[in-house]
């Protein structure tokens, strides 16, 4: 039996439901009135969105009080997006603010609930391997990751997510969580208002330069 690939592309092909995703790529959840104004529409519309793509399985949704949070329904949402975004024409620079959200987004982003972006390939480099399809930590990046607090073994395995800014591999699966989260709770990363970008601190330039051995992008 053939995948109906037709019914997805369908549904990702109109431009406000493709603004929710994104907007969600970064693992959270978010209320229905903050995705209308990501998708630049009306609450009404964009309700009709949000049902369309709950009912597909692209999102789940929570009630909290009196309003409803919607989140990816899980990783593999999250792979589609980035497996479309790896093929998809980057959408034009028209002003200097999306310019400058387009650059940060490149630099380093939230990929669901791992690093991605030019950062996210600079700080792969130096722990792990590629071997066959599979990303293999190394016993000089178990070293490095063990300094900055998360305790993992050489040639232990991690998830291999295929950058789509990039075109190279990032650390993504339960060790790219893990590496994202202690990254933020040391204050080398910082969320912005751009929701999926990441900024990186001064205290985090000069960590990662001196515990990791990075060289920043």
């Amino acid at each position: 039996m053939n995948a109906d690939l037709a019914s997805v592309g369908a549904l990702l092909a109109e431009p406000a439901r493709a603004k929710v995703l994104l907007a969600l790529g970064d693992g959270r959840s978010l209320p229905a009135s903050m995705l209308a104004s990501e998708a630049g529409v009306s609450p009404s519309t964009a309700s009709h969105h949000l049902t369309r793509l709950v009912d597909w399985g692209l999102l789940a949704v929570a009630s909290r009080g009196r309003h409803r949070y919607y989140a990816l329904a899980g990783p593999q949402v999250a792979e589609l997006i980035e497996a479309v975004a790896r093929v998809a024409p980057a959408e034009p620079v028209t002003s200097l603010r999306a310019g400058t959200r387009a650059h940060a987004l490149r630099y380093a982003r939230h990929c669901y609930d791992h690093l991605a972006g030019r950062l996210g390939i600079a700080v792969a480099e130096r722990l792990v391997v590629l071997r066959n399809d599979t990303l293999e930590v190394t016993e000089a990046g178990a070293r490095r990751l063990a300094a900055i607090g998360v305790d993992v073994d050489a040639g232990e395995n991690a998830r291999a997510c295929l950058d789509w800014t990039e075109q190279r591999h990032h650390v993504a699966g339960q060790l790219g969580r893990r590496l994202l989260e202690r990254l933020l709770a040391l204050d080398w990363l910082q969320r912005t208002a751009s929701a999926r970008a990441l900024q990186l601190t001064d205290a985090g330039r000069a960590g990662l330069q001196a515990q990791l051995d990075i060289t920043l992008p």
